[in-house]
C-alpha cells in the first residue's frame, strides 16, 4: 500500500487525496496553518488519512503531492523530500505569486523553479491542466471507454513511472510530455484534461 504525502491540502490537493483513499492509498494531509486545521477533512477521509506537518508529510510519503502557490516555494521541506517524486500541480500566477523574472521571461518553467528549490528530489508536473472539480468527477477505471489521461512533465524515468502508477490507480492515464523544460506550457487556464 503506497502512502500519499500531501503539502497543500486545498482544492486539487484535497480532490487528490480523496481519489488516493478510494483506491486504498495512505494519506497523509498536511497545510500552512498546522494538523489541528485539517481535522474536518482527515474525518472525512477516514482511517487510511492522517494530519501532520509539512515536514512529517514530506518524510512519510512514497510520493509528495505539493499543492502551494509558487512563492511559497521556499517555505517547502527539502531534506525529507530528497529522491522522491514530487508531484506538482501548481501554475505560476504573478498577481498572487508576484513576479519571478525567470517566470516571466520564460527562461524557466514553475516546476524547473520547484526543481531548483528541491535538488535531490524528482518532480514531476501533473494535476495543473485541471480543475478540481473535473478531476473528481472524470476518474474512470483502467480500460474504460471514456477515461481520461493527464499530461505529466519530469526528467526522471522513474519518477515518471511512479506517478504514472498512481494515476492509474486513481482512475487516469497519463501521456508522458516529456521534460519540464521541453514541454509545452501545461496550464489549467488553457488546456482541458486530454481524452
Amino acid at each position: 500500500m503506497t502512502t500519499i504525502g500531501f503539502i497543500g491540502s486545498g482544492m486539487i490537493g484535497g480532490t487528490v487525496a480523496r481519489l488516493s483513499v478510494a483506491a486504498g492509498h495512505n494519506v497523509v494531509m498536511s497545510n500552512s496553518r498546522g494538523p489541528e486545521t485539517l481535522r474536518e477533512l482527515v474525518a472525512e477521509l477516514g482511517p487510511l488519512a492522517a494530519a501532520a506537518t509539512t515536514g512529517q508529510a514530506a518524510e512519510a510519503g512514497d510520493l509528495v503531492v505539493v499543492s502551494v502557490p509558487v512563492k511559497a516555494f521556499g517555505d517547502l521541506p527539502v531534506k525529507p523530500l530528497a529522491g522522491k517524486p514530487v508531484l506538482d500541480t501548481g501554475n505560476y500566477y504573478p498577481q498572487r505569486d508576484g513576479h519571478i523574472s525567470e517566470l516571466d521571461t520564460g527562461a524557466l518553467t514553475s516546476s524547473e523553479l520547484l526543481q531548483r528549490y528541491l535538488a535531490e528530489a524528482h518532480v514531476v508536473k501533473v494535476f495543473n491542466n485541471i480543475l478540481f472539480r473535473h478531476l473528481r468527477w472524470l476518474a474512470r477505471p483502467s480500460g474504460a471507454d471514456d477515461r481520461s489521461a493527464l499530461p505529466i512533465a519530469g526528467d526522471s524515468e522513474q519518477a515518471k513511472a511512479a506517478v504514472t502508477a498512481f494515476l492509474d490507480s486513481i482512475g487516469y492515464d497519463a501521456v508522458d510530455a516529456g521534460t519540464p523544460a521541453g514541454a509545452p506550457r501545461i496550464r489549467a487556464d488553457l488546456v482541458g484534461a486530454l481524452r
